[in-house]
C-alpha cells in the first residue's frame, strides 16, 4: 500500500480546478504500473515523485493514455505537496525536459521554467478564421489559436479542432484570457486547466510583441471545473501559478 494525494490545482476561489494524483513513494514501481495507476485514477494527469537523499526531486507525469515530458498542473501540485505537506524541498524539480523552480507566495504556488520553447506560425484548421495560429513545441506540439472573442472560445466545438489544440481570446475590457484545451490523443477530451498551454501562450504573446506580462487565464467552465491560472513572464522566464486544494488521500494497493 502507498499513498496517493488527490489535489485540485488552479482552483478558482477554492472551487473547481484540475484534479491531480501525487504519488510520493515510487519504490519498485515499473513504468507499466505507473501508467496503470494513472489510467485507473482517470485524472488529466498523475505525477510520481522520486526524491532521494541529497538529490533533486525527479518526477514522471502520466495522463490516462501516456507519459508526458512536461505538464504544468502536475508540477504545481507536486511542488505544493513538497512545500506544504513536507518535508519541504530544494525549490527545484527535475522533469524530462529539465529543471523547473518553484516557490510559494501566500495562497499561490508558482512554478517557473525557461522561455525557449520552439514555435512557428501555421495555417489554422479549415473551420476557423483565427486572429493567429502557432505551433508550440512543449515538447509535444500544441496548436495555439487566438480567436476574436471569448464568446467564440466558449462556442468552440471539439469535433472541429485537431487534438492538442488551445483556443484562447482576450476577455473584453480586461487583460485576462479565456481559454480551452482539447487533447483526446492524450486521453483527455477537454482539460479543465492546462499549465503547459499557458506557458505556450506566453511564448506566443512574447513573439507577438508582449515581452513582459502578467495575466489570468480562465478555463474549465465548460466542463464544470472553473479554473484560474496566473501567468507571468519576462525575457528568459515564464511562471505559472495558482491555488491548490487537498481533497483526500487514497491508498493504492500496489
Amino acid at each position: 500500500m502507498r499513498h496517493c494525494y488527490v489535489l485540485s490545482v488552479f482552483t478558482r476561489q477554492g472551487a473547481g480546478g484540475n484534479l491531480l494524483g501525487v504519488v510520493t513513494d515510487v519504490s519498485g514501481l515499473p513504468d507499466v504500473t505507473m501508467q496503470s495507476i494513472a489510467t485507473d485514477l482517470g485524472f488529466s494527469e498523475t505525477i510520481f515523485v522520486d526524491w532521494r537523499q541529497g538529490g533533486l526531486p525527479v518526477v514522471r507525469i502520466f495522463t490516462p493514455a501516456l507519459e508526458l515530458p512536461f505538464a504544468g498542473h502536475p508540477l504545481v501540485g507536486a511542488a505544493w505537496v513538497l512545500s506544504v505537506l513536507g518535508p519541504g524541498g530544494p525549490g527545484r524539480i527535475r522533469c524530462e525536459v529539465g529543471e523547473v523552480s518553484y516557490r510559494r507566495s501566500a495562497d499561490t504556488m508558482w512554478v517557473e521554467c525557461g522561455d525557449d520553447q520552439p514555435l512557428r506560425a501555421v495555417d489554422p484548421p479549415i473551420a476557423f478564421s483565427p486572429v493567429s495560429t502557432f505551433a508550440v513545441d512543449m515538447p509535444i506540439t500544441y496548436t495555439v489559436m487566438q480567436l476574436a472573442s471569448a464568446a467564440e472560445v466558449v462556442a468552440t466545438q471539439a469535433a472541429f479542432v485537431p487534438t492538442d489544440t488551445y483556443v484562447w481570446a482576450w476577455v473584453e475590457g480586461s487583460h485576462d484570457v479565456k481559454a480551452r484545451f482539447f487533447a483526446p490523443a492524450l486521453g483527455v477530451d477537454e482539460d479543465p486547466a492546462t499549465g503547459s498551454a499557458a506557458v505556450a501562450l506566453a511564448r506566443v504573446l512574447s513573439t507577438l510583441g508582449m515581452a513582459t506580462g502578467s495575466i489570468t487565464v480562465y478555463q474549465g467552465d465548460e466542463v464544470g471545473s472553473p479554473s484560474s491560472i496566473l501567468l507571468d513572464w519576462s525575457p528568459g522566464r515564464i511562471a505559472i501559478g495558482g491555488e491548490v486544494q487537498r481533497l483526500e488521500t487514497r491508498e493504492l494497493a500496489v
